[in-house]
């Protein structure tokens, strides 16, 4: 070939390149009220918090490890320079989070579902980029336009902490809180800037695609697998997604793996588990803590309900989800959980799949799950009922467990609709020797259900 000839196939090789770039999404951080500056004291408020609730190992090979992958990972460009942390929780489900500004936990139950390294560290790498893309103040910037600035203001000036106020909005980093829960288009970028950093950090980004369809494929294997699936959406096509995205990276020597996973792995496996301290609340708080008479209104995203008016909602108006119960209700344990002595919790499930919501059988998936959360639980003998709510099928299921009340029983009512947004469920609570005198405003709760779209 002539020089003539070798020029026009570099012509034409630059601008295959230039047309596959102009192919690539541009990734960047959205509309956001906080500064770079108080997302890492965000993050660094909120591990405190988170860390008094899930057991963070203090292993020196298993953080070691993992320490190394995530640097590996945090020192490439598009991870943008925040104060990464990097810590392993004993916990069984297959999950990886990381708050705004960089702390990021790694559940062993992560570790032994993957393959190689490189799926491990595709989950890191994806949760990074919810980082770097600011995914989680960018979901509280939307939802709380008119409170934020002056919250914000105050934090500034020295108003007490971040997260003490974002607590008084309703915004919270506990399961399906705002700051930890995000929409499908983030979870897409999330796969995509992830996919960018493992191949900048020597890890073959196939693998991230790999561990997402095995799961995908795992997704009726119970609790271990629908909690990675519930706080990571599936944006739809996201193998495909992230394998298009691979044909736009330069193509690399991918040989960061060390090798050390199976060593890890028995690790892991060596660990004792440690039961989690019980909650208790104190049978003396009862009597205020029963129902008034007087209702009011509580307007979710897509519901609206009455409730007792001596019962206060917790929780954020967008998020289509809520707690209500009287402050002598609650009790906290001594790893920091909240637990519902009296209340109802309100929410959708999310079929595994991205399934339409189907009445009966993903009511007993739901009923699953939360036997598996809390072993104590049972069915009642009498099993589901039907019934109608705002005009749609619905099901009432009696449960028993174990109160967290020193030794009361309690029954919890699980009432289930089938909605285009995923399975409907609110959870009457209550200590069993109380119910049948407060089961009326159980009735009153039902009756005043409304659903919008």
């Amino acid at each position: 070939m002539g020089r003539a000839g070798r020029g026009i196939a570099m012509t034409a090789a630059v601008l295959v390149c230039l047309q596959a770039a102009d192919k690539q999404r541009d990734l960047k951080p959205g509309f956001n009220l906080f500064s770079k500056d108080q997302d890492v004291q965000l993050g660094r408020e909120g591990a405190v918090q988170i860390e008094k609730q899930v057991r963070v190992l203090s292993d020196r090979d298993l953080n070691d490890y993992v320490v190394r992958i995530g640097r590996k990972l945090a020192s490439q460009a598009q991870a943008d320079k925040y104060p990464y942390t990097f810590k392993v929780v004993q916990d069984k489900a297959i999950n990886a989070f990381a708050l705004p500004g960089g702390p990021t936990y790694v559940n062993t139950g992560l570790i032994l579902a993957a393959e190689n390294e490189g799926q491990l560290a595709g989950v890191m790498a994806h949760e990074i980029s919810h980082v770097a893309l600011r995914h989680g103040t960018n979901q509280a910037s939307k939802a709380n336009l008119i409170q934020l600035p002056a919250m914000l203001a105050g934090a500034v000036i020295g108003n007490g902490s971040i997260v003490g106020q974002l607590a008084q909005l309703g915004i919270s980093f506990g399961a399906g809180g705002l700051l930890l829960r995000y929409s499908r288009n983030a979870e897409r970028d999330a796969d995509l800037l992830g996919a960018r950093m493992m191949s900048q950090a020597g890890y073959n980004p196939i693998d991230m695609a790999r561990f997402f369809e095995k799961l995908e494929g795992e997704s009726g294997r119970g609790n271990v697998v629908t909690q990675f699936l519930s706080s990571h959406p599936n944006p739809g096509n996201r193998v495909k997604a992230v394998q298009e995205e691979i044909r736009y990276l330069p193509r690399g020597n991918y040989n960061a793996d060390s090798g050390e996973l199976p060593r890890i792995k028995q690790i892991v496996g060596g660990l004792k588990e440690e039961p989690r301290p019980a909650a208790e609340v104190s049978a003396a708080n009862i009597p205020s803590s029963r129902p008034s008479s007087q209702l009011k209104q509580y307007r979710g995203r897509s519901f609206l309900l009455a409730h007792p008016d001596n019962w206060e909602p917790y929780g954020d108006r967008d998020a289509n989800m809520v707690t209500i119960a009287p402050r002598g209700g609650l009790g906290r344990s001594r790893d920091g959980q909240v637990h519902v002595a009296f209340g109802v919790m309100v929410s959708y499930y999310s079929p595994p799949n991205q399934e339409r919501a189907d009445l009966r059988r993903h009511t007993a998936l739901l009923i699953r799950q939360m036997q598996q959360n809390n072993p104590s639980m049972q069915a009642g003998r009498d099993g589901s009922r039907r019934i109608a709510v705002d005009g749609e099928a619905a099901l009432v299921t009696t449960l028993y467990s174990e109160s967290v009340i020193r030794g009361e029983r309690e029954v919890d009512v699980l009432l289930t609709v089938a909605r285009p947004e995923g399975l409907f469920y609110l959870i009457f609570i209550a200590p069993e020797r109380e119910f049948r005198d407060v089961q009326g405003t159980f009735d009153e709760m039902l009756r005043s259900i409304r659903f919008s779209g």
